[in-house]
């Protein structure tokens, strides 16, 4: 059923199938691609900043490449042979962002934020939420992990030979935990690796990209208040954020989009000292999942716990702009809130809780 729905809405040759909201705030926002590292344990990540207004200036794809869509199919629809009509309907889409637009200079320095993203999803994903945030002045660098996790996800040998890394379900005779597990804290180590770059950045060590855009990595150098950096991600990439605050004391504060609690091991909680803001969906979260939030509530005063009504899981990425008929052919129901409405408030709801716990103006 799902190609042929497909098929019915293929109109993305037209860029409709997809219209993710540009940032309210009062800067506009850049994005470049930075990958690091001739191996796996190098870093990939879409960067997302204030930058430099500019008339005319080219919009990056929503989906980076073709082998995204493929593995999207493969993740969501269990088929991989509908990436050909998952392009046709997404493939032309376009964030609404400056591609390697010119940082905008800052004085006092931007406060950053590490981005994990969810289980099945990849780096460019969750595009709405990390443009908000930029517009009103952090840098966000959303890491596309190589745990497994990704929809599909690759990196470039010293070669220049691309090894692409699949998305992995539990092996048969395995048990979730243990496996989910080792992946969190591989996320989570890929997190504080991400932050060491910044701070590699900001100490004046060259850190060249092996991408061959051209954007200049040294310009951040000046630019970033690292005194300042919290960690944030969605789904398995809450839960992440969550263990990231326990490897790194560097991170001020976390913000847990309806973060799946289930591979985070019970011995961890009482690490867990700085506050974390969990921001949940009506639909997704279990009685089990919320009490290992209050578990976290109890411990800090600061941490605190919200449920946006009328929302899904999905509604905390891009998918929440898709056109409803093609939604629900991927996903199943939507919410009832507004998919705009919701943005608002989940943005608006980590913003006042960053700005609080990195100590910055209001």
């Amino acid at each position: 059923a799902e190609p042929v729905c497909l098929a019915r809405l293929g109109c993305g040759s037209m860029g409709g199938m997809l219209a993710l909201p540009p940032g309210q705030g009062p800067h506009q926002v850049g994005c470049t691609d930075v990958m690091v590292g001739h191996t796996r344990q190098g870093l990939f990540l879409r960067l997302f900043y204030p930058c430099l207004a500019r008339a005319g200036a080219a919009e990056p794809l929503w989906i980076p490449r073709p082998e995204y869509c493929g593995g999207l199919a493969a993740v969501a629809l269990g088929r991989r042979w509908c990436s050909s009509l998952l392009s046709i309907a997404i493939g032309s889409c376009k964030v609404p962002v400056s591609w390697n637009g010119a940082l905008k200079p800052c004085s006092t320095g931007y406060p950053l934020i590490i981005f994990s993203h969810g289980m099945g999803t990849f780096r460019t994903l969750y595009s709405s939420i990390c443009t908000e945030l930029a517009s009103w002045g952090f840098v966000v660098a959303a890491l596309e992990h190589r745990d497994h996790s990704a929809a599909t996800t690759y990196f470039c040998t010293a070669e220049a030979v691309e090894e692409w890394i699949p998305f992995q379900r539990v092996p048969q005779g395995q048990k979730e935990f243990y496996f989910r597990n080792k992946q969190v804290h591989q996320r989570a180590q890929e997190c504080v690796r991400a932050l060491r770059l910044f701070q590699d950045m900001a100490g004046g060590r060259a850190v060249p990209s092996i991408l061959p855009q051209g954007w200049d990595l040294s310009v951040l150098k000046d630019n970033l208040d690292l005194t300042k950096v919290a960690v944030m991600g969605h789904s398995f990439g809450g839960v992440t954020a969550v263990l990231a605050l326990v490897k790194e004391p560097s991170f001020g504060c976390a913000v847990a989009l309806d973060a799946w609690m289930f591979p985070l091991e019970n011995l961890l909680y009482p690490e867990v000292t700085k506050p974390v803001l969990f921001i949940n969906t009506e639909k997704f979260q279990t009685p089990e999942s919320v009490a290992k939030m209050k578990r976290l509530s109890s411990r800090n005063s600061q941490t605190r716990i919200v449920t946006v009504l009328g929302t899904v899981h999905e509604d905390q990425t891009d998918f929440a702009f898709l056109p409803g008929k093609l939604f629900s052919c991927i996903f199943g129901r939507r919410g009832t809130l507004d998919p705009h409405r919701a943005l608002a408030i989940t943005s608006q709801a980590a913003l006042a809780f960053l700005q609080r716990h990195l100590s910055m103006a209001q």
